[in-house]
């Protein structure tokens, strides 16, 4: 396996923008890991892990250790019976070939993630979502290599304490694992409403009564054409930030600066506001700030126009989240993860 030096990793990542890493190696089989890792340590040098890079940012400094990126491809049906079929996915296949390949045979369950970029080892990292569906919906388990006890093992969907956009992976296990394959399971049935507001509203307007596996992806994909940039000719890592969650005690404060607020109970006295609504209530949506666009048609995005440094990008997030935290006394979080320097 080769090992690459002074790799600049904003050429990997989709923002664009970051320093070089000193090393870097494409991971192509699960064993590869070990003995890289073990090369790593016998220089004293940190590890990060590099999937698509689309959800990926990197500071200015760069990465002073070794990059692996994940490249183990591979889609395998393992399992099937009367209502389900289970595939078990190589880490580093691109996630939009997994949901046409599920769509392909017919299988429901992550049809509305469509068109999302990165990678299938990436996705359970933040618990992707899009459009009412979500990874911990149909991941059975994935296989990680440990860091702690440097062996392979398999952890479950439970294991892997799924939340909103959240999991062990960017939380209290962070670094620990290296994930190599997923494990799904998908139903044989027909996707059914109710379907996300915005998912239904597009299929009304369309006139699209037939609810089939290609119907509902090529919805998603056509809305998400609309709404969101595409990253190769306009950089940006999809949604900068999480949507809003409150506590039912701060939503009538929100409710008196606009009683039109947009909300999903999410139970427990918890609820999702849009980010992108918040964004826009501020007069921030379409804006320039220090190279960063906010993407006139999704506040959630930010597209790097001029922007020359992670630097420019850190001022642009924290100028929203101020005015945000002004005009709502809401915080608001950064969905990309960070890569240390």
């Amino acid at each position: 396996m080769d090992i690459h030096t002074n790799i600049p990793l904003k050429n990997y990542t989709t923002m664009k923008l970051g320093g070089n890493a000193r090393f870097l190696a494409d991971i192509l089989k699960p064993e590869d890991i070990p003995n890289l890792l073990a090369t790593a340590a016998q220089q004293s040098l940190p590890v990060a892990i590099l999937g698509g890079g689309s959800n990926t940012i990197v500071h200015d400094e760069g990465y002073n250790g070794l990059v692996l990126r994940i490249r183990i491809p591979g889609i395998t049906t393992i399992a099937e019976d009367l209502n389900t079929v289970t595939i078990k996915v190589g880490a580093g296949e691109p996630w939009d070939n997994v949901v046409k390949y599920t769509v392909d045979l017919r299988l429901t369950g992550i049809e509305a993630m469509s068109a999302i970029p990165g990678t299938a080892g990436a996705a359970p990292v933040q618990n992707v979502g899009a459009y009412g569906q979500e990874v911990a919906d149909t991941l059975v388990s994935l296989e990680v290599y440990d860091t702690e006890t440097n062996t392979f093992v398999t952890l479950t969907n439970d294991q892997c304490r799924f939340s909103y956009r959240n999991s062990i992976f960017r939380d209290e296990a962070r670094g620990r694992y290296i994930i190599t394959s997923i494990t799904l399971q998908l139903s044989k049935n027909l996707p059914s409403p109710p379907f996300y507001d915005a998912l239904q509203r597009y299929l009304d307007e369309n006139n699209i009564a037939t609810y089939t596996h290609q119907t509902i992806r090529d919805a998603v994909i056509a809305i998400r054409k609309e709404k969101l940039p595409d990253p190769v000719e306009r950089p940006n890592a999809g949604s900068f930030f999480k949507n809003a969650i409150i506590e039912s005690w701060q939503l009538p404060d929100i409710q008196a600066i606009d009683p039109d607020v947009p909300t999903y109970d999410m139970g427990d006295g918890r609820y999702k506001i849009p980010t992108g609504w918040l964004i826009e209530k501020t007069g921030l949506k379409g804006q320039l700030l220090h190279g960063m666009r906010i993407h006139d048609k999704n506040a959630l995005v930010l597209i790097n126009e001029s922007a020359t440094s992670y630097e420019d990008l850190a001022k642009a997030r924290d100028e929203i989240t101020t005015m945000v935290r002004a005009m709502f006394r809401v915080e608001i979080s950064q969905e990309p993860l960070e890569l240390p320097s």
